[in-house]
């Protein structure tokens, strides 16, 4: 056990400054080590290190983004950071500090005396039976899953997971990032004593504090549907991060944990779904807001009165919120490729989409471009240790927000505004058989992988359509989203000898999953036969989808399936987007009866 000594400090002396302390207490208390931790802030100092701290301490700290005067630490080990590493790669930074130290001596073993013969096989048949007992056994399992509406796969991943580790002989505690925040949080102690990690997800989680464990990342999908291998593979992972060994072997672990987080983050739909998921919040807050708008003052061409409720509610959820979600999106989807320096410019390059014309697609190209060009300067440009630290602060955010800024006004935009118009003018005069097809595509879409990449792209798609004041594709996108899990509980209900009494107890939840908007309630049955049950399912939204767009159904909210209906002026032509949520359902039922097959029930055994 080490007697560390810190000091952090950020120029506001706020936010950073307490965060990067309190990182440094938690993860080197879960180390095994004493650490005492000086804050330098606008406030003052607090925790001011005596004269007796500074002689005991093994090593000194100075996580600051300022200058702080090193003389009282003369004589000391001392490792110099930024706040932010402090309290994004806390192990590390201990670890480096620790690597500071000299090497302690090894105290001499004396020779062993002369021992019979027999001795020797005994203790090597100790240590051979003491082997498995290390690596068998129940083991400790700690995890993260997260998609992208922070609601469904969530929590169903979870629950997958907690499964395969009971029937494993293992336990394991899992913290959900949701749409209300995280729940059942990890500890420090929790991730100390985890012999593996396993990160189930959909959108961009921070790893940084698993650093030194096992760690497997993978899909929600894939811990639902294979959670025991899951498990195995994750206590196949290589140890990652590093305890306090030689620098030669921390600066490898680093380098190697940061290629993993490189690595688990890659791809574009993992980033598109980044950016949605903290855009939802926003769409939600603004489209209620409009909701209510109209359903107090009506819905009309010109604007509310001055200074009416209708007019502040439109302004807050029209004029406001609306108005910053592409920016918002953008902005994440350039956080979940660059990290924090993408922010800066997906935000500005979001809010020039939004601002010139070019809409939510302005708002893709905007946050893609961002992201790989900052990451790009991030590969790219070398400075001195000693300037390092602007780099995510100054030198990154400056030059690609001005590059996205002006590829954004004089190459991109124009031509993306142009084919936004276009399409919002088509979208907006859709009429008859062209209708049709748009709902019987967006339809099948939601219905054709439940909750994966293509449903999730026909739901981006409508929901980006809200800024343009386009709703109906929305409001088909929902019913059909729905009709699945309904379609299923009703087909259950009617043709009990086509289900087994598994699918049978699961038609209760799957009602409510649909209800709820929650198309993932129908993986289950699909999952068992999908041959059958998936064109069923994609019949019944297609029609679901087809119906609300011809009947020209409005919907201002992203979520909340049929419970959005009860929220005043939220859906328009309620009656119609009821007979489409309902003839899709009987449409799902229909088709199951002739695809499926009855079951054949064991007989029972002859006395």
């Amino acid at each position: 056990m080490k007697k560390i000594i810190a000091v952090t400090s950020c120029p506001t002396g706020i936010a950073h400054t307490l965060m990067a302390a309190e990182a440094l207490k938690k993860v080197a208390t879960s180390m095994g080590h004493q650490i005492k931790v000086e804050t330098q802030g606008s406030a003052g100092k607090k925790g001011v290190f005596t004269e007796e701290d500074v002689a005991d301490a093994d090593v000194v700290i100075l996580a600051t983004d300022i200058r702080i005067e090193p003389a009282r630490f003369a004589g000391k080990p001392i490792l110099e950071t930024s706040t932010s590493e402090a309290i994004r790669n806390t192990r590390e930074v201990l670890g480096s500090a620790l690597a500071l130290l000299p090497p302690e001596p090894v105290a001499e073993v004396p020779a062993p005396e002369k021992a019979p013969a027999a001795a020797a096989p005994e203790a090597v048949a100790a240590t051979a039976a003491a082997a498995p007992a290390a690596t068998g056994g129940p083991k400790r399992f700690v995890g993260i899953t997260s998609c992208p509406t922070g609601i469904a796969h969530t929590f169903m991943a979870a629950a997958a997971l907690e499964k395969a580790a009971k029937a494993l002989g293992h336990t394991i505690k899992v913290e959900t990032q949701g749409s209300v925040g995280a729940k059942n949080q990890l500890t420090p102690e929790d991730i100390a004593a985890a012999d593996a990690v396993v990160v189930a997800a959909e959108t961009n989680v921070d790893t940084s504090r698993f650093g030194g464990k096992r760690l497997y990342m993978t899909s929600t999908k894939q811990a639902m549907h294979a959670g025991q291998d899951v498990l195995k593979k994750a206590l196949e992972q290589p140890v990652g991060g590093a305890g306090g060994g030689a620098g030669a072997d921390l600066a490898g672990a680093v380098e190697k944990a940061k290629a993993e987080r490189a690595k688990a983050r890659t791809g574009p739909y993992k980033h598109l779904m980044t950016g949605v998921s903290y855009m939802l919040p926003l769409v939600v807050a603004g489209g209620l807001a409009i909701a209510l708008a109209f359903a107090i003052g009506g819905i009309q061409e010109g604007a509310y009165p001055e200074g009416t409720l209708p007019a502040a509610l439109m302004k807050i959820g029209g004029d406001t919120a609306f108005r910053l979600f592409i920016a918002v999106f953008s902005g994440f989807i350039a956080y979940s490729i660059a990290d924090r320096p993408g922010i800066a410019p997906g935000l500005v390059g979001g809010f020039l989409a939004q601002s010139l014309g070019a809409g939510f697609i302005g708002g893709i190209f905007s946050g893609f471009l961002a992201g790989y060009f900052t990451k790009f300067l991030a590969d790219k440009i070398r400075l001195p240790a000693t300037l390092e630290g602007l780099k995510p602060v100054l030198i990154l955010p400056f030059l690609s927000t001005l590059g996205i800024g002006l590829l954004m006004i004089y190459l991109i935009a124009p031509p993306v505004k142009w084919l936004n118009d276009a399409m919002n003018a088509w979208l907006l005069g859709m009429q008859g058989a062209n209708a049709v097809v748009l709902g019987i595509i967006l339809g099948a879409m939601m219905a054709f992988d439940m909750g994966g990449p293509i449903n999730k792209a026909a739901y981006a798609f409508a929901v980006g359509l809200l800024a343009s004041k386009i709703y109906a594709p929305m409001a088909a996108v929902m019913a059909a989203g729905m009709t699945p899990p309904l379609g299923l509980a009703l087909a259950c209900l009617l043709f009990k000898n086509k289900f087994d009494l598994e699918e049978r107890e699961a038609a209760g939840p799957a009602l409510v999953l649909g209800i709820s908007f929650i198309t993932e309630g129908a993986i289950p049955f699909a999952a068992k036969d999908p041959i059958r049950v998936i064109p069923a399912l994609i019949a019944g939204s297609a029609v679901a989808g087809a119906i609300s767009m011809v009947s020209n159904v409005q919907l201002l909210v992203p979520h909340g399936g049929i419970f959005a209906s009860l929220i005043p002026g939220a859906v328009t032509n309620l009656l119609a987007y009821v007979i489409a949520i309902l003839a899709g359902t009987v449409v799902t039922a229909g088709v199951l009866f002739f695809l499926k097959r009855p079951i054949t029930e064991p007989m029972p055994a002859l006395a």
